[in-house]
């Protein structure tokens, strides 16, 4: 494995995580993108977990709160909209182009055979898993993954705005 394009995690970010998703986070080598209170809102995921398991999803958003929100524009029909998209020839360009930033991302960090040339969220020719496309945008930065951005600009979270939820197990006096 080589060094990964974002910053390692620290104890607190891996402990942060864990408490993001309600269970242990799991081969997690780099902090994506950040809140701006500074918690983890996208990890980077290691190719392959420490199970040896082949993992694609290289961008993994663990925000609860824009997980939640994009897990509203999903059943919102949201997915179907931004699918329509891809019939423009310009649009389809962009997705591909966004798919082939995934993988080069992900393959700066380790190549696994088995997921060789598969990106995440529907890449390069549906859109399949919001998730996976707003944590690449954000992850990558505007422009990069346009339909990522697009369902970002719809959601009704913003990484401008912290909607973290406090831990109280570290509070002094708290019950928690």
């Amino acid at each position: 494995m080589t060094t990964p394009p974002y910053p390692a995690p620290t104890d607190a970010d891996i402990a942060a995580v864990t408490r993001q998703l309600g269970r242990p986070a799991r081969g997690v080598v780099g902090i994506a993108a950040r809140c701006v209170c500074g918690n983890p809102t996208v990890v980077a995921t290691a190719p392959r977990l420490d199970d040896g398991t082949p993992f694609p999803t290289f961008y993994y958003l663990c925000h609860p709160a824009a997980n939640s929100s994009v897990s509203t524009l999903e059943a919102t029909g949201v997915m179907v909209e931004l699918a329509a998209l891809l019939d423009d020839a310009d649009e389809a360009a962009s997705y591909l182009a966004a798919h082939e930033a995934y993988l080069a991302d992900r393959e700066s960090v380790a190549h696994v055979d088995e997921i060789d040339g598969i990106s995440a969220g529907g890449m390069p020719t549906r859109v399949k898993c919001l998730h996976a496309l707003v944590a690449h945008a954000l992850a990558a930065g505007p422009g990069v993954n346009k339909i990522g951005d697009r369902a970002l600009e719809r959601a009704d979270w913003s990484p401008e705005v912290c909607r973290c939820v406090p831990d109280t197990s570290t509070v002094p006096g708290s019950d928690a």
